[in-house]
């Protein structure tokens, strides 16, 4: 019996980004590749290899300002080659392409200067 899916807690944006991804348990070494679309946290991204369900690699942006360690929530086989993989951000550093609305201050205390370090 399939379960119906999740809903997103918010909107992926279409947008091409040159990624590197490294930490495949089988096919060691880096893949430059991009995405198909975003959001604050996570991809959809195109690989040539397979990923399992939950695995765990290394995502940096090209130029690198980003990197992240990400795990796996699906992987798709793409119709001639390669893959399409949902990855979700789970430490990231640097500046994404979008905003993390979690991560930043509440307005009221970002325009009072009211901020807590």
């Amino acid at each position: 019996m399939k379960l119906p899916a999740i809903p997103r807690r918010e909107k992926r944006v279409p947008m091409s980004i040159a990624l590197q991804l490294a930490g495949h348990a089988d096919m060691p070494g880096i893949e430059t590749t991009f995405t198909e679309n975003v959001s604050s946290k996570g991809a959809r991204v195109h690989s040539v290899r397979p990923w399992r369900k939950n695995e765990r690699l290394w995502v940096s942006s090209l130029p690198g300002g980003f990197r992240a360690q990400a795990r796996v929530a699906y992987c798709q086989a793409q119709r001639g080659q390669g893959f399409a993989v949902g990855l979700e951000f789970l430490n990231p550093t640097g500046d994404w392409v979008i905003d993390n609305p979690e991560h930043e201050l509440p307005k009221a205390a970002s325009e009072h200067g009211n901020h807590t370090s």
